[in-house]
């Protein structure tokens, strides 16, 4: 990436409508009618910074991974909820307040027994505390070179929030690129956007709302296929999934029911059959579980949460606030989750825990007379960001569910890569039931992949492991970043060959599929014969596999249509897999 010149800011809006956007105590997360109003004349793309995309490849960080700033901007009007998230941020990380009373929020944090040597403060303007839609995003070059933010058009006429990024990016001394500029004056907001760190991103609808021809925003109007490339070139989106918005979700960002935990496992606000925004929540996952797959090529796996209601039974639908347990934030070891009431967060902790074990999961109250701040249409992660680490170790593993019983060795893979290389790589492994990891060297396999052989013990039911990487730099870390208190555990099944096997070759996708049809084949290993057959039984094409365990992409005749068999066989026995083809 490029250093960039940043240059001065002119603000062309009138002059009426600054001094009402700073003159507020608190606006809310949606629009108010003073700002419907001001829509046609703010000028949204007049910050008059020069920033192209960045010159090569570059990878969006995805929210578990390190961050070195936990930011936020302060309000009186909620300092116990914002006293609450320092007070975990700065456990983890340093955090970053933005004030211009420096010595106020100072007296009260340390009034309050809060550590202040990982807080540092930002002096300057700002117009609201929904930070995660205005702050920048982090991205790197060649997955974990510079460090840089990527900075989208606010969707709000409030200038000072909008330069924000610019601000950060000033304050730590890294780049930003901000989409404000010709073609690429991109209309965005955080709490519509989630990565998985691997090129894929989600968000609803909203996005071609923002930016289709006649927008409130005076930006160039955009296709879709013009807003993935603007993605792609500042953020290394390369797969940009976007669903339905919700009736009931006034907002339309996905941060207020959905939350990638991993790159396969994404949580989901669930409401009672036919309430509020549940049938459209569940078109969009359908939607998704059909036409796409996790960088895994596997599908994606839902954890459903239940949304709570009011104290008197009401959803959105029928006057009750936009609860979620999935606007949370993660902060390297801890996450941070919106709470209600004891009789429905208790429940929600502990299902949080046991599917994030190991993390420190921390409830804070955002719906209570002092401060309601659900009522203004958001929740935790709405009013804090991150910002990742300079040189990040980054490891990608797709954990291990489970292997045949017989299976003795068991093949643990992951992509391990440091701006400085990696020196070493371990598997840390026990039976369950024990109290002491064993170690298992991993050895590069090609490029930046290290694998290792585990033996496992005779009559295991099941294996707890974890990855550890240290660079040549002498930086080390662990995934999941928990570890040692947090692993994954796979369990060693009565399974078939067979049984194994079709657990371990994904279902198709897209499903409904057109040209092509994918599957991954995760552990599936050595010579597979691979057949599609019609529902006549007649055979169409076969074609054989040297080496499977990857991603396997068969080319469709536009001439077969209907119900296709595609099966697959190898020393596993005979798996079969059902596509419709289009």
């Amino acid at each position: 990436m490029k250093n960039l010149a940043l240059k001065s800011y002119s603000f062309i809006i009138l002059f009426f409508s600054i001094f009402y956007l700073t003159a507020q105590e608190e606006l809310p997360k949606g629009l108010t009618e003073t700002e419907r109003e001001l829509l046609p004349q703010f000028q949204f793309n007049s910050r008059l910074v020069i920033s192209d995309p960045p010159e090569g490849p570059v990878r969006a960080a995805a929210e578990w991974e390190e961050v070195e700033y936990l930011v936020v901007r302060w309000t009186n009007a909620y300092q116990n909820i914002l006293r609450q998230i320092v007070e975990v941020g700065v456990q983890e990380c340093k955090v970053l307040i933005t004030t211009q009373n420096e010595s106020s929020v100072t007296n009260y944090l340390t009034n309050q027994g809060v550590d202040l040597t990982n807080v540092e403060f930002l002096n300057t303007g700002s117009n609201s505390i929904w930070i995660r839609d205005y702050g920048g995003n982090t991205i790197y070059s060649d997955d974990v070179g510079e460090r840089a933010l990527t900075d989208w058009i606010y969707n709000r006429p409030r200038p000072l929030d909008d330069v924000m990024p610019t601000q950060h990016a000033n304050m730590i001394g890294m780049p930003i690129y901000v989409t404000d500029t010709g073609i690429n004056d991109l209309v965005n907001t955080g709490g519509n956007y989630m990565s998985d760190g691997l090129g894929n991103a989600f968000a609803s609808n909203l996005i071609l709302e923002e930016n289709e021809p006649g927008n409130p925003y005076n930006v160039s109007a955009k296709t879709e296929e013009e807003i993935d490339a603007i993605m792609n070139a500042y953020m290394g989106i390369e797969n940009y999934i976007k669903m339905e918005t919700l009736p009931y979700d006034e907002i339309h960002h996905i941060d207020m029911h959905m939350k990638l935990l991993d790159e396969e496992t994404i949580l989901v606000s669930k409401y009672p059959e036919g309430v509020a925004d549940g049938p459209q929540i569940e078109e969009n996952i359908d939607y998704v579980l059909s036409n796409f797959q996790s960088p895994f090529g596997t599908p994606y796996e839902i954890k459903w949460i239940d949304a709570p209601p009011s104290t008197s039974g009401s959803y959105p639908d029928t006057g009750g606030y936009y609860r979620t347990y999935s606007n949370a934030v993660f902060v390297n070891k801890s996450v941070i989750v919106p709470t209600y009431r004891p009789e429905v967060d208790e429940p929600a902790l502990d299902y949080l825990r046991e599917l994030l074990p190991g993390y420190n999961v921390v409830g804070i109250d955002v719906d209570n007379s002092n401060e309601p701040l659900i009522a203004s249409l958001g929740a935790i992660h709405c009013i804090t960001h991150t910002i990742g680490v300079d040189e990040p170790l980054w490891i990608v593993h797709q954990p291990i569910n489970e292997v045949p019983t017989g299976n003795t060795n068991v093949s643990i893979t992951a992509m391990i890569k440091h701006v400085s290389g990696i020196n070493n790589a371990t598997v840390y492994w026990r039976e369950e039931g024990e109290s002491e990891f064993n170690q298992l060297s991993m050895t590069i396999i090609n490029d930046d992949n290290w694998s290792a052989d585990l033996l496992i013990p005779s009559g295991s039911e099941s294996i707890e492991y974890y990855i550890e990487a240290e660079a040549n730099s002498g930086k080390s870390l662990a995934r999941p970043l928990v570890a040692p208190e947090g692993f994954w555990t796979f369990i060693v099944a009565n399974l078939s060959n067979e049984e194994w096997a079709d657990n371990n070759i994904s279902a198709p996708y897209p499903n409904p599929a057109g040209e092509e049809v994918s599957f991954q084949l995760n552990q599936i290993e050595g010579v597979v014969k691979v057949s599609i057959y019609n529902i006549l039984g007649q055979k169409l094409n076969t074609t054989t596999i040297v080496e499977a365990n990857g991603i396997l992409t068969l080319a469709l005749n536009k001439e077969w249509k209907g119900t296709l068999l595609v099966t697959f066989e190898g020393d596993f026995g005979k798996v079969t897999k059902k596509i419709i083809k289009l």
